[in-house]
């Protein structure tokens, strides 16, 4: 068996608060080093959710975390024009709107909606197999119009119900082009790059025509435009890669290597930018090959997949571009968002809500992560809120998505609780 004793380097997962299943192998540590300039995972401490049930969370120091609103099935946030706060329910088909923690019903009947934008008072609702547009006004919504339809989830006929990413994201750039995430139907269905629209694709819509503005985008449910107009996406990375270096245990899956490989990546798009699925997978290692390598999550290479692309022919990995910025390998990002002014240290960047993993031994724990905006790039990964995993890997608590709001405080939704929570700072 592989070693998974590693050292991350800048950009790595800060697992102060992570605790290990029972399911740990014996023994497993993880040293890392915190980004500079930042407080790091280990500076957070014990801080209750006010008007919870007793779950404390971990948080910065002076910060104050408050269960806002009970909504269960809560996933993407908008905050709209007026400064309510908007939240998609897919599995109730609806998007709740809330004004002081009071919440009322503002479209219901959908399919499986999911992303939430903003372009002025134009709202943009994600749908399954379509974007509609809504004017908003006052917490009501009214003149609904289908912008873009046919896209595909798990009724389309070609399918047949297998559709293992069907909920879509959505955001508006600044020159109104909209950008929509289309999940790949599964963990390495390469026909989703020949289908139509093609799938495991960011698209985007603009002027009545909709085309593939990056591919090899597996589940890039994080989408967001950033302060310089730039669009970035959080991705789902595959599951059970293969080992794909020379040695004994080329071609084999093996929870040592599973456990840290691909990162998930959280990168910068442009017009027919690929980030390699199922192909190429992003790589956190530092001295590729060498079961003691240390893990790096900042610019990081492209390798081939065994499974897949195993003698190169089906894409040139050394020819992507790095991913500029990563996750360990089965984090789960989910929303992601930009803020303009956070409190403290932190200042403007990326609120990512890393879901946590399914099927990693240890689970990966669920957080808020912040990657700092400065030059018009993103930092490194820090862990700004966590604490919603037990010590026997349980969880009380999955956050999906964090905005910053009117008031600068920070609201994050939680799926699996059921809630949306208000964070502030003294």
């Amino acid at each position: 068996m592989r070693s998974i004793v590693r050292v991350v380097m800048a950009g790595g997962l800060l697992l102060g608060a992570a605790a290990c299943s029972q399911d740990a192998p014996a023994g497993e540590t993880r040293k890392t080093v915190p980004p500079s300039a930042a407080i790091d995972a280990s500076a957070l401490v014990p801080t209750e959710v006010r008007g919870g049930s007793g779950q404390s969370m971990l948080a910065p120091p002076g910060w104050t975390v408050s269960l806002w609103a009970r909504v269960p099935g809560a996933r993407l946030l908008a905050f709209a024009p007026d400064g309510r706060l908007l939240v998609s329910r897919p599995e109730s088909g609806d998007v709740v709107v809330l004004s002081d923690g009071r919440q009322q019903t503002l479209v219901e009947g959908l399919n499986q909606p999911h992303g939430l934008a903003f372009d002025g008072d134009t709202l943009y609702v994600a749908e399954s197999d379509q974007v509609d547009a809504y004017a908003y006004a006052n917490g009501a919504v009214s003149g609904r119009r289908v912008v873009v339809d046919g896209l595909p989830d798990d009724k389309s006929p070609e399918l047949g119900g297998k559709y293992a990413h069907a909920l879509k994201s959505v955001a508006v750039g600044p020159d109104k082009s909209l950008y929509i995430s289309i999940g790949s139907t599964g963990n390495i269905s390469a026909e989703d790059r020949d289908a139509e629209p093609e799938r495991a694709t960011i698209l985007r819509f603009a002027d009545g025509r909709l085309e593939t503005f990056a591919r090899g985008v597996r589940n890039g449910t994080g989408l967001a435009v950033a302060p310089d107009g730039g669009v970035w996406t959080a991705v789902n990375n595959r599951d059970n890669v293969p080992f794909p270096y020379e040695g004994d245990d080329q071609g084999k899956v093996e929870t040592s290597y599973v456990n840290d490989h691909p990162l998930e990546p959280l990168a910068r798009l442009e017009k027919g930018r690929d980030l390699g699925w199922p192909y190429c997978n992003p790589d956190p290692d530092l001295q590729p090959g060498d079961e003691d390598s240390p893990l790096s999550y900042s610019d990081r290479p492209f390798v081939r997949d065994f499974d897949t692309n195993r003698d190169g022919s089906k894409l040139d990995c050394a020819a992507l571009r790095p991913v500029e910025q990563g996750m360990g390998a089965h984090s789960a990002p989910l929303g992601l968002s930009f803020a303009a002014d956070l409190p403290g240290v932190y200042r403007a960047g990326a609120l990512v809500g890393v879901h946590g993993s399914w099927n990693r031994k240890p689970p990966r724990p669920p957080e808020v992560s912040f990657f700092a905006w400065r030059d018009n790039k993103l930092g490194p990964q820090q862990t700004l809120l966590s604490g919603f995993q037990r010590e026997d890997g349980s969880r009380w608590g999955r956050p999906v998505m964090a905005v910053q709001g009117p008031d600068k405080a920070i609201y994050v939704s939680d799926d699996y609780a059921g809630a949306v929570y208000r964070v502030s700072a003294s």
